[in-house]
């Protein structure tokens, strides 16, 4: 599956959209230029609905009455670009989306064992994200195979807690950012 089709599904949902992510690094093209200001101390540029089509699909599709959410199960310290990524998850919560953080270090056993990132559409389809080493993804492969997923995002949701409520507990790493 390429991008496309799943943002075309994305569009398409009826109730949910759901997603785990739970590398502490992803090499999106997209992202590289952002990525390296960042690093150099620059001022990123704001993720808006209005200047993110990515973000105005999830607004719209919120506003719509769909629930947009997604937990990030990370470990700590926090690497490089998931500082980067806590920063820029402000635009989805700006677009309406449901932004929740499951540190490995809080629950191990639970957690440890989440380690597949996917999407969840209405809980009937799934695409299933496949990676290598640097975070670079290698596939999408949709799948109706859905309860295992189902159970993951409960558990993830339940072991995590509101970006909001998590960056006050990184502040000090988040700083080092800067």
């Amino acid at each position: 599956m390429q991008m496309g089709e799943l943002q075309r599904r994305l569009s398409m949902t009826e109730r949910s959209v759901f997603r785990l992510e739970t590398l502490p690094s992803y090499a999106a093209a997209g992202e590289a230029n952002l990525l390296r200001d960042f690093h150099a101390g620059r001022p990123l540029p704001p993720r808006r609905p209005e200047t993110d089509p990515w973000l105005r699909m999830v607004a719209d599709s919120v506003q719509a009455g769909r629930c947009w959410s997604r937990v990030h199960v990370l470990d700590r310290p926090l690497s490089d670009y998931l500082r980067f990524e806590l920063l820029g998850y402000q635009g989805n919560l700006t677009a309406g989306e449901d932004v929740r953080i499951a540190d490995r270090a809080t629950v191990p056993k639970a957690l440890g064992a989440l380690r597949q990132d996917f999407w969840l559409l209405d809980d009937e389809l799934a695409v299933i994200i496949e990676y290598n080493e640097e975070g670079r993804r290698l596939a999408m492969e949709p799948t109706s195979d859905v309860a295992s997923l189902i159970e993951q995002r409960n558990l993830a949701m339940k072991h995590s807690i509101p970006l909001l409520d998590y960056l006050p507990t990184v502040q000090n790493e988040l700083r080092r950012s800067w």
